[in-house]
């Protein structure tokens, strides 16, 4: 019997120790940050623009998007989470983070503090993203407004409070790699393809989503009824007949340019976007037109069809 207890504590310690193993934070070392960089201020500005980024972390009630104190509750079936602070400030936002850690926010969802970052922050999208991009975002990030104000804690339900628990998600549903560009497309399907996987995170909301929050590969892009808890549907944006079907590339570029589509409609749950896409240029417009007007057709919810 003895020999037994102690088979089984033996075996139990090592299963916690491999889970603990498992479920670590995984981090990008610093080679990964390749030597002679410089920083690209303009171009950092075009992925903080294409990554939406104020419309989740700009300051709530204000209307400066460049404003970046956070703040924003995001109600989830897990919970809410609360969007922090940003801004170059030291103590209370990014100011005293390496180039590094944020690098590592970005692309494997670690914090300054070696932590796992809860999957509201979709760096499953960032992760795909070029690393000299993400430098430039960090640097175009400190030229913005510093501000001094503490970030609320999420208010999260057990056993999602637990962050260690992440790592468990991570396991399932972030396999995170650099976007490889396909050789068999021309170099505007794959700006498009870059952009909306990557800065601009598209799939990220019009994708359904299961009970742990994983993204159901087999529907992607194909409309969430469950964007946030009790809040809006994103709409099916593969060219079905229930999605954009009947849109050009032109008309999805030019919606996201303008914010009113072919209909004439104003969607109200892309307003924060085209705040964003508005300000993209044409041609990079033009190229995510091109990647979604091409996306395989999937049928989603023709009662939330678009127009």
């Amino acid at each position: 019997m003895r020999r037994i207890l102690i088979t089984l504590v033996v075996l139990l310690a090592v299963g916690v120790a491999a889970g603990l193993l498992l479920t670590a934070p995984r981090t990008l070392p610093a080679s990964a940050l390749a030597a002679g960089y410089h920083p690209n201020l303009a171009n950092g500005e075009a992925m903080f623009i294409a990554g939406n980024c104020s419309a989740c972390h700009a300051t709530p009630g204000q209307d400066d998007r460049k404003q970046l104190a956070g703040g924003l509750k995001l109600k989830s079936p897990f919970g809410t989470f609360v969007t922090p602070n940003i801004t170059p400030d030291a103590k209370f936002g990014i100011g005293g983070w390496s180039e590094l850690q944020f690098v590592n926010a970005m692309k494997r969802g670690v914090d300054d503090e070696g932590q796992h970052l809860y999957p509201a922050f979709p760096y499953s999208s960032y992760s795909l993203m070029k690393t000299a991009d993400v430098r430039d975002l960090f640097a175009y990030l400190k030229t913005l407004p510093a501000e001094a104000r503490p970030t609320a804690p999420h208010e999260l339900k057990f056993p999602f409070n637990i962050r260690r628990a992440v790592g468990v998600w991570k396991l399932l549903y972030f396999h995170p790699h650099d976007f490889v560009a396909d050789p068999k497309q021309s170099a505007a399907w794959n700006r498009g393809k870059y952009l909306a996987e990557g800065p601009a995170h598209c799939a990220e909301c019009h994708t359904p989503r299961n009970a742990l929050g994983g993204v159901e590969e087999g529907q992607l892009y194909a409309g969430a009824p469950n964007l946030e808890a009790g809040g809006r549907f994103a709409s099916n944006i593969t060219p079905n007949k229930d999605g954009l079907g009947d849109w050009s590339a032109q008309d999805i570029a030019d919606f996201l340019k303008s914010g009113t589509d072919k209909c004439f409609n104003e969607p109200e749950g892309m307003k924060d976007v085209i705040a964003s896409t508005s300000q993209m240029s044409d041609a990079d417009l033009a190229a995510i037109g091109a990647y979604i007007h091409a996306l395989p057709p999937k049928p989603g919810n023709p009662k939330h069809k678009t127009c």
